[in-house]
């Protein structure tokens, strides 16, 4: 028996607004961008809305109804959440009525979509239980799986979900960290006794998320007859197909016939009867682990280098994380509800992607995913930003007593 393990990530930033120098000590509302048509994020949660999520999310609720041995995964960073229930309440419902019907599982996260794991454990641990509180208020579970924001990885964060009592975590099926072996099997984090490791089949989930639409690749059209037989073919235990949300009509626009290949696929794999539908939590149930993986180095399921270079890579980049973190001990002693909750907004790792200066296809993406003209407007904006919290930070701490 083969597992279809499908896991959709639900995420959109809250993004600076063009944010200049000449605002610092005048203006603290880094995200207040009412009128900006590229920066405004209401705006941008609405348009994905209405070209992913709310078809998407419709799509997957009748699958669910038509096919009982269908079962799909979502995590969803708190911010997104918070985004939803202000702009788009409407996609929230037919979530938790996707959770409802109990084939739904929603894994764990941090509630920034940050980098805090490799930067600040107690930072991290305070977001992972803020999100964790969120996702028992507005949908009634427990996160039983952890991902880390970009699928980020190492041996020690296996160690830390294992001492936190997760069933297992998530990450990229790497060739250069498996070898010769398969992701399509449960392996055993290194230094772990209880939690299990599933790794994306990334061949398989960017056929469908990068390559579906591409008339240069040479398996393009991707049918489900097709897809249905490369799965049939595979060694292992469970194929885990790990993938943005919005790859259905966001990226993959509907016109390329994602959303039919979507609705098709439970019926054409259902026409095996050695492959069915799990859980990333029903996966490592029924599953026993393949053998140890041992991740030393951080690993990531971004570009080709598959590390922390998408938003550490450059000079830019690490000073605007390094000064960042820096500011922790005084902006949580400040006690300032709001400072707070922007440092924190200001963690989100989109904000560093933008400032990404690769080039070739690495560069493409990264263009294609930033509202700014050049990696470093983004910088400006932010370090603008970043300046003027730490004024905020300055002036509280010469009034208090």
């Amino acid at each position: 028996m083969a597992s279809i393990c499908i896991y959709l990530q639900i995420h959109q930033p809250y993004r600076l607004k063009h944010y200049r120098v000449f605002d610092v000590g005048n203006d603290s509302e880094y995200f207040n961008d009412a009128g900006e048509s590229d920066l405004n994020n209401g705006r941008i949660l609405r348009k994905v809305a209405e070209k992913s999520y709310l078809p998407t999310a419709l799509l997957l609720l009748r699958m669910l109804e038509e096919h009982p041995g269908f079962r799909v995964s979502l995590s969803l960073s708190g911010i997104v959440v918070k985004q939803l229930e202000r702009d788009a309440p409407e996609v929230l419902e037919l979530f938790k009525r996707m959770v409802a019907t109990g084939r739904v599982e929603i894994l764990g996260e941090t509630y920034y979509h940050s980098l805090a794991f490799f930067y600040s454990l107690p930072e991290f641990e305070r977001q992972v239980a803020k999100h964790r509180e969120l996702i028992a208020r507005v949908f009634g579970v427990e996160p039983r799986v952890f991902r880390n924001t970009e699928l980020s990885y190492r041996n020690d964060l296996g160690t830390w979900a294992d001492a936190q009592g997760y069933a297992g975590v998530i990450t990229e099926g790497w060739d250069a960290i498996l070898g010769w072996r398969s992701p399509n099997f449960v392996y055993r984090p290194k230094g772990a006794s209880q939690a299990r490791l599933l790794l994306k089949n990334y061949r398989f989930s960017d056929d469908i998320a990068f390559r579906f639409s591409s008339r240069a690749w040479g398996e393009w059209p991707l049918t489900v007859e097709k897809f249905g037989q490369w799965v049939a073919a595979a060694e292992g235990d469970t194929i885990n197909l790990f993938m943005d949300f919005e790859t259905f009509g966001e990226h993959q626009w509907r016109e390329t016939g994602i959303f039919d290949f979507l609705e098709h696929l439970p019926r054409e794999l259902s026409k095996n009867p050695r492959i069915d539908f799990k859980t990333p939590s029903e996966v490592i149930a029924a599953y026993e682990p393949k053998d140890e993986v041992d991740i030393p180095h951080i690993l990531t399921w971004a570009d080709t280098d598959r590390d922390l270079t998408a938003w550490v890579g450059n000079d830019l980049q690490r000073s605007a994380i390094e000064k960042l973190y820096g500011l922790e001990t005084g902006v949580l002693a400040s006690s300032d509800t709001k400072l707070v909750e922007d440092w924190r907004r200001l963690q989100t790792s989109d904000h560093f992607y933008y400032m990404c200066t690769k080039w070739s296809a690495d560069g493409d993406v990264h263009a294609y995913f930033s509202p700014y003209a050049s990696p470093y407007e983004a910088f400006t904006s932010y370090m603008s930003a970043l300046v003027d919290l730490e004024v905020r930070l300055r002036r509280g701490e010469a009034v208090s007593p």
